[in-house]
């Protein structure tokens, strides 16, 4: 369709736009008004506006282009509002000289180097993409499916721009959906989108036409895609003409959340257009329902204005031209001119300041935010480049990255709160999980095959970090464990290749490892740093003469010296030969200090002779023996402790090391070895790979290597468990510590390090790594002067026997003590009473000493000089009635004669009484002890 005006003097403007959509409609509308607005006050012939419909199709455009300038002889041609159709007529303009105004906004940078005459009177749409990727890295959403139309504007052009910008925030796309003409009927793209649904990623950017996203959320809500869990956000092409779509359209794209191109409303210049294109519209189209203008028709307006500003800057001013010669001199303008005049715009215009920068429009940098509910859909807030989301745009106006700041989302499925964007794992399809089954460190990761057929069991410190993080987490995760055989960049290969979803391990955070997947938090320290034997210079340490013997030893040998010396002690005291020894004379506490004496003694001199009792001598020797043992093994152990200290340096660095062609040992399948050979520059030669943790301790100890570098994790395990012999040195170099690896940008890795944070902060890592390490009980180590130590076990059968033969002689010695005491009892019993030294009342004194004992007997031993008269002679008894008890044994020329010293008592009145009971009583004393001596005497010696 065309307006008439064919003549040579008349000054037309060509249009090309597509009058089978709304779009096309509203463009042609907004045209007319903007030519009519700006030549209405003026002094100017009104250009005529020559329309075409190119029906979205190419060819149809260029041939409207074609008779535009040849039949109707326009100034410009204004529209094509895609990119294939803006490319073909721009040839066309090129070879005609006739400047094309596009307003596709897909038209690349590029386009105006070999298309002097084509303007892109559009703003570019690229900056959107980084309002949709502000929305998703606000919700924190990883992974998004795209579904677009595949047409080749697109792809150059508006997903790629997508791409960077979603990476820019974080997150990358899962699925691509191109919808081709054949895909756009009703199976296939229910097929299509089934595909997806069955997917893990819940995200979906639409960026398609309003047609074809109409049929995509008929479908979505069909086949379930609208419920809760889901997520819709679409692009302009598609929210910019919402106010077009019907109430079926709507009702299927509940909780749809969209970015649409902002232009000011509330102005007088929008308010003025909207009544006069209201008009226009309905003059053109009486049968179309009337929808508040698109931006597209804004876009239009301000295009075609900027077209009458170049056409009008070439006409005079005064009056005294006639209108005659002013379109004379508006068809005279060259298209060079008119290119450069529109170039050279700055104007305020309806969708936004009208204002080239290189060739290029001025792109948009404030977005709507809209959101679907209802009937229709409400403005949420804004977006503005390099500022963030806020709610509204005047100066005062408070910016945020997060969406959050623009208040509650009503979500698809009619919830509130905030979809995780991706399904969960179910009990069918849990998360696989793969652990290294040849791990070094068993404390760490340990996984043991179940010999009832019901599966494995993984344990250790890595394992329960990660249980407890699952708690940390506001949803249930089902997973299993799978083994895996191999080595620890092998493992982590896996997750890459998408075998496992995840390795839970004591993975060390390298920069290799992150082109296979991506690290959580790290849960333990980072770190790498030397392991050697504690060596020292220092050989006068005070308390350097107690290292051969362990602290048990000393103990045990003490606690022998004691028990040794107190059997031979209870021995030797009760022997009828030691009676006058000093062994059985003094206080309790002489006696025992004579004991430990006698005991410690041994350990020096023989004092074997000095012994009574054969028992008592039997354990002597044996003690001896292990004396003499434990004396040469001490001065044998010292002395090595002496030479081992006195030819070790006390530090070593790694420079040494390297300079002796020393040995260092590290973790066969860890990345330590290469970080050694790499980074330290130690010689593969030199690199032993240990695979067990304590196989350390030996390899140091026998000298298989002279240091190792290991985690720090691994070491203070080690350090735990072997608390003496070993030390650090050197310094620690930084590692990236131990993480868990998921899939790249797996979505469940931001809330596994968020609660692997919570672990950290509530305390729980602290206990774990305590229980980590307490569990171990201190081990001397065999290191250093401790390698030299001697200990229990080193003398076990010796001490055994010594103990074994003294408790032997001690229960020897009670046997034949406990049958002297029994046959004892009975000859004590039967000895004179009370009654029987007493004589009777008022009778005679009895006889001051008994009847002489026979000449050729001589006395059981000599008595002392100073006791009384001679005691009886052994087998002669008393008389009945004179106790023999009574009688003073004397020494002196006499036996029968009174001792001179002690006078006759009177032999009446209370002195005589006094003086007869002080004799029965001495009386009764010597004769006990005289009994006894010489029952002793009658037994054996032992």
């Amino acid at each position: 369709m065309s307006f008439p005006g064919n003549h040579s003097d008349e000054l037309s403007i060509g249009g090309i736009v597509d009058l089978t959509t709304h779009i096309g409609k509203e463009e042609r509308a907004a045209m007319q008004v903007a030519i009519e607005d700006f030549f209405s006050g003026v002094d100017l012939n009104s250009p005529t506006l020559l329309v075409k419909d190119s029906r979205g199709d190419p060819t149809r455009a260029v041939s409207s282009a074609k008779n535009l300038i040849k039949k109707n002889h326009v100034a410009a041609i204004v529209g094509l509002r895609t990119w294939p159709e803006t490319f073909f007529v721009a040839e066309v303009g090129n070879k005609s000289k006739v400047p094309i105004i596009s307003l596709s906004n897909e038209v690349p940078s590029w386009s105006d180097t070999n298309r002097p005459f084509l303007v892109n009177a559009a703003r570019s749409q690229f900056a959107q993409m980084k309002a949709v990727a502000a929305i998703i890295s606000s919700w924190k959403w990883r992974k998004v499916n795209v579904i677009y139309e595949d047409i080749n504007s697109a792809v150059s052009g508006i997903i790629p721009y997508l791409i960077s910008a979603l990476q820019d925030a974080g997150s990358e796309i899962s699925e691509l959906l191109p919808l081709t003409p054949t895909l756009s009927d009703h199976y296939s793209l229910s097929k299509s989108l089934r595909d997806l649904k069955n997917g893990q990623c819940r995200v979906q950017i639409v960026h398609a036409s309003a047609p074809v996203a109409a049929k995509i959320f008929r479908n979505a809500k069909r086949i379930g895609m609208m419920e809760k869990e889901f997520v819709w956000i679409t692009t302009v092409d598609t929210m910019n003409l919402i106010d077009t779509f019907d109430a079926s359209i709507i009702s299927s794209m509940q909780g749809v959340l969209g970015v649409k191109s902002y232009y000011s409303r509330s102005t007088i210049q929008f308010k003025n257009f909207r009544y006069r294109f209201n008009s226009k519209f309905r003059e053109l189209y009486h049968h179309e329902p009337y929808h508040e203008p698109c931006v597209y028709a804004l876009q239009a307006y301000d295009a075609m204005r900027a077209v009458s500003l170049a056409l009008k800057d070439g006409v005079p001013s005064s009056k005294s031209f006639r209108n005659s010669t002013n379109n004379s001199l508006m068809l005279s303008i060259s298209g060079e001119k008119i290119v450069s005049r529109i170039s050279a715009s700055n104007f305020e215009g309806l969708a936004g300041a009208f204002n080239f920068q290189k060739g290029i429009l001025s792109p948009e940098r404030i977005f709507r935010i809209i959101n679907v509910v209802g009937k229709s859909y409400r403005e949420i807030g804004y977006w503005t480049e390099k500022l963030g989301f806020s709610e509204s745009t005047g100066a005062a106006s408070k910016y945020s990255k997060s969406m959050r700041l623009l208040g509650s989302v009503f979500w698809p499925g009619a919830p509130w709160s905030v979809p995780r964007g991706w399904a969960l794992p179910t009990s069918e399809e849990p998360l696989k999980i793969g652990v290294p089954v040849s791990n070094s460190h068993k404390e760490f990761v340990e996984v043991v095959y179940d010999q009832l057929g019901r599966g494995v069991v993984v344990k250790g410190f890595s394992i329960n970090v990660f249980d407890a993080t699952l708690k940390f987490l506001p949803y249930y995760l089902p997973h299993i464990f799978v083994p895996f055989n191999g080595t620890y960049d092998s493992l982590v290969e896996q997750v890459k290749l998408q075998n496992y979803d995840a390795v839970v391990a004591d993975t060390a955070i390298v920069a290799n490892r992150f082109q296979s997947g991506d690290f959580s938090q790290p849960y333990a320290d980072s770190g790498l740093q030397m392991l050697i034997i504690v060596r020292t210079e220092n050989i006068n340490r005070a308390w350097l003469f107690t290292k051969p013997f362990s602290t048990s030893m000393w103990i045990s040998i003490v606690a022998i010296n004691i028990y040794n010396g107190f059997v031979v002690w209870l021995i030797e005291r009760n022997d009828e030969r030691n009676r006058d020894a000093e062994i059985r004379r003094g206080s309790l506490l002489k006696q025992i200090g004579y004991m430990l004496y006698s005991a410690f003694k041994t350990l020096f001199s023989l004092n074997v002779d000095e012994l009574s009792s054969n028992l008592s001598r039997i354990v002597m020797v044996v003690w001896l023996f292990l004396a003499l043992v434990l004396t040469q093994s001490f001065t044998a152990s010292l002395s090595a402790i002496f030479f081992d200290q006195g030819n070790h340096p006390a530090t070593v660095d790694v420079e040494t090391l390297r300079n002796t062609g020393a040995k260092i040992g590290c973790d066969g399948g860890s990345f330590v070895a290469a970080y050694l050979r790499d980074v330290l520059n130690i010689h593969p030669d030199n690199i032993v790979k240990i695979y067990s943790g304590d196989a350390y301790a030996k390899a140091l100890v026998s000298g298989e290597i002279d240091a190792a570098y290991l985690e720090v994790p691994y070491l203070k395990v080690f350090l735990a468990k072997y608390c003496e012999g070993f030390t650090t040195s050197g310094p620690i170099y930084k590692v990236g510590g131990f993480g868990f690896v998921f899939q790249r940008s797996s979505p469940y890795l931001p809330d596994i390090s968020e609660a692997i944070v919570k672990v950290v902060e509530s305390g729980t890592l602290k206990d774990l790594e305590n229980s980590l390490t307490s569990s171990y009980k201190c081990v001397a180590a065999d290191s250093s002067d401790e390698h030299h130590r001697l200990d229990v076990s080193s003398f076990q059968g010796l001490f055994g026997i010594s103990v074994g033969i003294s408790s032997f002689a001690l229960l020897l010695f009670y046997i034949f003590y406990r049958r002297e005491q029994i046959a004892r009892e009975p000859e004590e019993a039967a000895g004179p009473g009370p009654a029987a030294h007493e004589p009777p009342a008022g009778g005679p004194e009895p006889p001051a000493r008994g009847p002489e004992p026979p000449a050729h007997e001589p006395p059981a031993r000599e008595p002392p000089p100073t006791r009384g008269p001679e005691p009886p002679a052994r087998g002669t008894e008393p008389p009945a009635h004179e106790p023999p008890a009574i009688e003073l044994v004397a020494r002196g020329p006499a036996a029968h004669e009174q001792p001179a010293l002690e006078p006759e008592p009177p032999a009446q009145g209370p002195a005589a009484d006094d003086n007869i009971h002080w004799k029965r009583k001495r009386s009764s004393s010597r004769s006990t002890r005289t009994s006894s001596i010489s029952h002793r005497k009658s037994s054996h010696s032992y």
